[in-house]
């Protein structure tokens, strides 16, 4: 290492994906404290999303499966995460390589899919305000803290009368004020929760019913320096769509100034995203047309564009719902989830599509970018690497055999015929 300049090693290696990092560390001690390094973990992090490179799709479904952004063609079931075992684990969220996984509402955890290091979240029991009240929908968010250097979960229980069989009261899409909501926010770096006292309003009329439930909307996305989730409009109330924000900085919330939206004489539902590290929103014109909007510098209403439109797919009957997820590495093209069941790749210059077909993956599923990274999550020692690089050797060696095994029946079948 001393004949190599440190500028030189330095560059090669931010290019490297995290496994041949990992196993670079047993090289030397001062190669195992380049890759340890705080300022290298930053750097092989932007290095990533700037190029593009080391990206994952996480498939969301009972189990969890990554697909390789280069290639887009094989589901690859995460079979090691801390909650395999309970099964039916969700990925609430994923922030520069760590995602937020949850079982049960007592069983959540921070992990590092590239790292396998990871931390039970100390779980504090969501308890009614009061004996005749029953616990309705949980709300997550997950996001970091680049002031505190802190990576938050944000946890809003909703609270409802029993005898208001369970919908809130807001079935109809009317009601829904007469509910109460816990708020609080866990630290990872503290491994504590603190409780949120100014609600605003708006909070209460967050559910309604199915409404959350579908498409995932329940988990807040993470942009800019804050989670954020859509309000349902209330049309019988007179009140459009709200995009609330919850700044994980100070813990406040507040509303996002919204586009100004196009009419096109229908109806329409707004969702929202993040393309990139800004925040989206689709506007959904009654299953036939989705405009997508990004705001290109947070916070300014003035800063939101439409950048595409999509209709007129043939073989997509109606657009339940459309995410992007990110642009081709030439820009040419966004990668969309469309209806919970599929990829799509979308050339909005010449309104052209083509499905992503992807070989073992469930046929329903919601849709994340993950990019692999560095990020501590425990101090000390680096639990789970030398596991880590013993299981993947152990599953090259018999993906390598089963090829092997393959190939030879598959040469035995022929020599037969």
């Amino acid at each position: 290492m001393s004949k190599i300049p440190l500028e030189i090693i330095t560059d090669i290696f931010q290019q490297l994906p995290v496994r041949s990092l990992l196993r670079f560390r047993s090289l030397s001690k001062p190669i195992c404290s380049l890759i340890d390094d705080p300022d290298f973990i930053k750097l092989h992090l932007n290095h990533s999303v700037t190029t593009k490179s080391n990206l994952s799709v996480i498939l969301k479904e009972w189990d969890l499966f990554t697909v390789d952004f280069d290639t887009l063609s094989a589901a690859v079931e995460v079979k090691h995460h801390p909650l395999y075992a309970a099964g039916g684990t969700e990925v609430i969220g994923s922030v520069n390589g760590l995602v937020f996984l949850r079982h049960s509402e007592r069983n959540l955890a921070v992990y590092n899919l590239s790292t396998r290091e990871w931390k039970k979240c100390f779980v504090v029991e969501i308890k009614p305000p009061r004996r005749d009240w029953i616990a309705g929908y949980v709300y997550y968010g997950f996001g970091y803290d680049s002031v505190g250097d802190d990576y938050k979960v944000v946890r809003m229980a909703q609270f409802i009368r029993e005898d208001d069989g369970g919908d809130g009261g807001d079935g109809d899409g009317v009601g829904g004020l007469d509910c109460e909501y816990d708020v609080k926010v866990y630290s990872l770096k503290n491994d504590k929760w603190k409780k949120i006292e100014d609600l605003p309003i708006r909070l209460r009329l967050l559910s309604k019913q199915f409404f959350h439930v579908l498409h995932r909307r329940g988990y807040g996305v993470f942009a800019g320096h804050a989670l954020h989730w859509i309000v349902p409009q209330r049309r019988q109330l007179g009140m459009r769509d709200c995009v609330l924000g919850f700044d994980i900085r100070d813990d406040k919330f507040f509303e996002i100034p919204q586009p100004n939206y196009e009419s096109k004489g229908m109806n329409f539902q707004v969702d929202i995203g993040v393309l990139e590290g800004n925040l989206c929103v689709m506007c959904n014109y009654e299953h036939v047309c989705v405009d997508v909007w990004v705001m290109r510098e947070y916070g300014l209403k003035e800063s939101w564009c439409k950048m595409f439109s999509v209709q007129g797919i043939r073989w997509i009957s109606a657009f339940m719902f459309l995410r992007p997820l990110i642009y081709s590495k030439d820009g040419g093209k966004v990668l969309l989830e469309v209806n919970d069941e599929k990829l799509v790749w979308y050339d909005w210059k010449n309104k052209r599509a083509k499905v992503v077909k992807i070989r073992g993956g469930p046929s329903s599923y919601g849709s994340e970018m993950y990019a692999e990274s560095l990020v501590r999550i425990n101090d000390g020692d680096r639990n789970g690497w030398k596991e880590q690089q013993e299981i993947d050797e152990e599953e090259e060696e018999k993906r390598k055999a089963e090829k092997k095994r393959d190939n030879f029946l598959s040469v035995g079948f022929k020599l037969k015929l």
